[in-house]
């Protein structure tokens, strides 16, 4: 019995819960709300997804930074393993021309400090390299995404779709010359290129310790040299090549004409700018005759068109960096020379690199 002697019949009791109800409906009923939109803004629709992280844009002034560390992190292990001389060489295939091609400690730890370096700080973005990774042997590599200085003064900020950047690894170029102690020949290089497009390039030096890094519409850190011989152009080529282009390009230039005969794409694109190294032979054309794979051109192909030179197919196309990792028309690099004249000048050339 209520207190009073007054009774409360189950009607009266039923309205006074619903009231209660509706005053904790008011007072909840917005933040459950708000709690739902963020979980629905929280997760993915079914069927979609999940967005990873690192997608979205992509800073080419950041990925510059990243692209010269990785190199040069690359490079440690391919002078460390050099030094040391625990190469552990073996043949891992053969060339078209039938040439064995050598595998070494370098090679597979200097891709995989450069690989992971770089998909852990851009984890969106597509990454070829001359050597399988294995993700058994996966390193954790940091970037602090500090940027040094002078790309900070060269170099403004410019972001593009992650979907559209595609790098090119090569964890040790000119790896038969660096099996031979050729030291000046070896190089660590990568290369960003965006919808196809080579826009970044380095080039390290891992034994002298000097890097080349440019950017399409962006800066450098290196330049052309002064002056090129059109006439009777000193040609570097691969050393195995040396007596396929000499024969055609002395009929073509006059028996001045020079051939220099070198190990490693990285090197002989060195050869056409100013590089203040001992070690560094000067060129005004290099010309490859067959074959090549896109990671040992793509950067030096990126600082020639940052600089406003030109490497394209023995018969002037350019060389896509999307889709298949040759390139099957041979090249030919120039800067500062008449690229067009110079293809011209050596149409059988373009027959030979598909032999």
């Amino acid at each position: 019995m209520a207190p009073m002697g007054i009774r409360l019949s189950p009607l009266g009791m039923a309205v006074f819960c619903l009231l209660g109800l509706g005053v904790l409906y008011h007072l909840y009923s917005g933040f459950l709300a708000g709690r739902f939109a963020f979980f629905m803004l929280s997760e993915p629709a079914a069927g979609e997804p999940e967005t990873p992280h690192g997608s979205g844009a992509v800073d080419l002034r950041e990925l510059l930074a990243v692209s010269v560390l990785a190199a040069v992190r690359g490079g440690e292990e391919v002078k460390r393993v050099r030094d040391g001389n625990d190469l552990n060489a073996k043949a891992k295939g053969k060339t078209r021309e039938g040439a064995e091609e050598q595998l070494t400690s370098g090679d597979l730890l200097s891709n995989r400090k450069m690989f992971y370096l770089l998909k852990s700080a851009f984890p969106a973005v597509q990454i070829n390299s001359e050597e399988r990774v294995d993700t058994a042997d996966q390193e954790t590599v940091s970037w602090n995404r500090s940027i040094p200085e002078d790309i900070k003064q060269r170099i403004q900020p410019k972001e593009v779709p992650a979907e559209s950047v595609t790098v090119w690894i090569d964890p040790l170029d000119a790896t038969q010359e660096y099996t031979e102690n050729l030291r000046q020949y070896v190089t660590t290089m990568v290369c960003v290129a965006v919808n196809g497009k080579p826009v970044i390039g380095v080039i390290h030096k891992p034994f002298s310790a000097y890097t080349a890094w440019a950017m399409v519409d962006g800066g450098s850190n290196i330049k052309a040299r002064s002056s090129y011989n059109e006439k009777t152009p000193r040609i570097i080529v691969s050393r195995s090549h040396a007596g396929k282009v000499e024969q055609v390009a002395r009929q073509t230039f006059g028996n001045k004409t020079v051939i220099i005969p070198a190990g490693g794409a990285g090197y002989k694109v060195l050869a056409l700018l100013d590089v203040a190294e001992k070690n560094q032979e000067e060129a005004d054309v290099y010309i490859h005759v067959t074959y090549i794979k896109k990671w040992d051109i793509c950067a030096g192909n990126a600082v020639l068109r940052a600089l406003g030179g030109h490497m394209t197919t023995l018969s002037g196309e350019e060389i896509s960096y999307t889709g298949s990792d040759g390139n099957e028309g041979g090249l030919i690099a120039s800067i500062n020379m008449n690229h067009k004249a110079l293809i011209e000048k050596l149409p059988d050339l373009e027959k030979t690199s598909h032999k």
